[in-house]
This record gives C-alpha cells, sequence and structure tokens, in this order.
C-alpha cells in the first residue's frame, strides 16, 4: 500500500458563494493559484495587484483559480470575483497586508480574512 500526504488548501475560507468569469491575464507573469488581481485600466488585462500602482490594478477585483504561466504571452484564465478567502493563501503583490487589503475590499464581494 501506498502512503501519501495530504495537505489541505489554505485559499477559501468559507461557504460564500464563488462565482467565475474566464479573464485575460497580461503577460509576463507567473502566478500561484490565489493570485489577488487588478484590471489595468489601459488594457482591461488583468496582473497582480499592488496597492501603490496607479494603472488601475491598485484595485483588486479577482482571484485566480488556478496558476497560471503567462510568460509566453497573455492567456484567458478562470478568476474568482466573489469569495471569502484566507489572507495566508493569498498571493499578493507589492504593499498589501491583511489590514490594507481588507479596508481595500470593503464593498466588494471579495473577502479576506
Amino acid at each position: 500500500m501506498t502512503t501519501t500526504e495530504f495537505t489541505p488548501e489554505n485559499l477559501i475560507a468559507g461557504d460564500y458563494s464563488l462565482v467565475t468569469e474566464p479573464e485575460i491575464i497580461a503577460s509576463g507573469q507567473n502566478l500561484k493559484r490565489g493570485a489577488l488581481l487588478g484590471r489595468n485600466t489601459v488594457t482591461g488585462k488583468l496582473h497582480l495587484s499592488a496597492s501603490e500602482a496607479e494603472d488601475g490594478t491598485q484595485k483588486p477585483i479577482g482571484v485566480l483559480v488556478a496558476p497560471m504561466d503567462t510568460t509566453g504571452g497573455e492567456a484567458e484564465g478562470p478568476v474568482y470575483k466573489t469569495g471569502i478567502y484566507h489572507y495566508s493563501g493569498l498571493e499578493v503583490g507589492a504593499g498589501w497586508d491583511k489590514s490594507s487589503l481588507r479596508a481595500a475590499l470593503d464593498g466588494s464581494p471579495l473577502f479576506a480574512v
């Protein structure tokens, strides 16, 4: 008999409805499942959200459902648009901490705990 180790996921934190939509993930990124994404207001494509960005990506609008490597070019991928997430399970860009992210998500269908 083979024994395997199970490590539970630490991304989804509650039973709030999860809504996913396909989105274009901008090129030049290698993102993990749980990447916090913002939309560039010029291109409309999603990038890892950084709190001090000035191109629209400073406003988180979704969480990446599966890992994606777009270093070879942009690609379409599934993005959670709603849900409750463990902060520790999210991949966040520069400048985010738990309290600043929770403030930024206030009033949105995304929650970080």
